[in-house]
């Protein structure tokens, strides 16, 4: 099956944090919470302003974005959990370092 978002929409699958935190202690499920970080996975064409003129969006397929702990709706297609929201729940994009993009 394949989806389609619309308007300003995006469809984001959630990237899981660390198991672990910096000091080596393993979070049990239970005490986790759900992460704020995701990839766009499919983009709609973009939201309409007062005179009808389509606005792309800013987000792209492949982006790494951080978002609002309670933004979006959960959805599950194939039997994959992602979220729906609109591009202004997106915080911001996470873009690599140079040093990173290198070592990659």
């Amino acid at each position: 099956m394949t989806f389609r978002p619309l308007h300003d929409r995006i469809l984001v699958r959630r990237i899981e944090a660390e198991q672990k935190t910096a000091g080596g202690i393993i979070i049990p499920d239970t005490a986790k919470e759900k992460p704020s970080e995701g990839e766009v996975i499919a983009v709609g064409p973009g939201a309409r302003d007062d005179s009808g003129k389509l606005i792309p969006l800013d987000v792209k397929v492949g982006d790494r974005i951080l978002f609002g702990k309670w933004s979006g709706t959960e959805v599950k297609i194939d039997g994959v959990d992602y979220l729906i929201m609109k591009e202004s729940d997106v915080l911001g994009v996470i873009e690599k370092v140079e040093s990173e993009k290198k070592a990659a």
